[in-house]
């Protein structure tokens, strides 16, 4: 069997002596893994860093195999690893893919934006973009959350909240007394002009809440990606 798709590396680890197992995010293959032959030399190693584009050609002889992966370089990422900030957000995004993605199904509308949001890494202002993405993923995962009007009362005016138990937004009035117990609703996520970084703490703290839900068969008890957790140190920081 074989296929050929391009991708963005999401994960690599040794395999022997001179391979290495790499992950990739392909477009049409979803997240798939396989063996790169010689992946540990020093010219594969300068390819094989997690967030590069490359033209993979997987091949087996069963489809239920590892298989392996011919690998070509189209675009290097590098330019991240100078940043502390980017660094986390690149970890973080495959970190998330790894464990959040069944293996080998497809999603292309979330590869479309992670490979966006790969590219963004090294321009000021993403942090917003990575929030949104976490919005995607869950969206992906079956858990999308509804910010269009209120739960309770049908207006869609001053959401301030998300019920933690159906993820519908919930009007400031409508909250009254139970605000305490709902999860707020940063205007960032309403599309309400710049992501203060106290919005955006409390958006990941939202998407994080919903993320440990989905994910919870697969986490078995534990937490999100420890990637993930030293994005939001990082971002608290700035």
């Amino acid at each position: 069997m074989e296929w050929r798709d391009q991708g963005a590396v999401i994960s690599v680890r040794p395999h022997g002596e001179t391979s290495a197992i790499i992950e990739v995010f392909t477009a049409a293959h979803g997240r798939h893994a396989g063996v790169v032959r010689g992946g540990a030399s020093r010219r594969m190693a300068a390819v094989l860093q997690p967030g590069s584009q490359v033209d993979v050609v997987w091949q087996a002889r069963l489809s239920e195999q590892i298989g392996s992966f011919k690998v070509e370089p189209l675009r290097s990422r590098a330019g991240v690893l100078a940043d502390r900030l980017n660094l986390a957000g690149l970890n973080a995004i495959c970190a998330m893919l790894h464990i959040a993605l069944p293996d080998r199904e497809s999603h292309p509308a979330l590869y479309a934006r992670s490979i966006a949001l790969l590219d963004a890494l090294q321009t000021p202002g993403w942090p917003p973009d990575y929030l949104r993405w976490e919005l995607n993923l869950l969206e992906e995962l079956g858990f999308a959350l509804d910010f269009s009007q209120c739960a309770i009362t049908g207006s869609r005016e001053d959401l301030a909240y998300v019920s933690p138990k159906t993820g519908r937004a919930v009007n400031r009035d409508a909250a009254g007394e139970w605000a305490g117990r709902l999860l707020p609703l940063p205007p960032v996520l309403l599309g309400q002009g710049p992501a203060s970084p106290v919005e955006i703490a409390q958006g990941l703290a939202l998407t994080g809440h919903f993320l440990n839900r989905a994910l919870e068969p697969t986490l078995n008890g534990k937490s999100l990606p420890e990637a993930r957790a030293r994005l939001l140190a990082i971002l608290a920081q700035q």
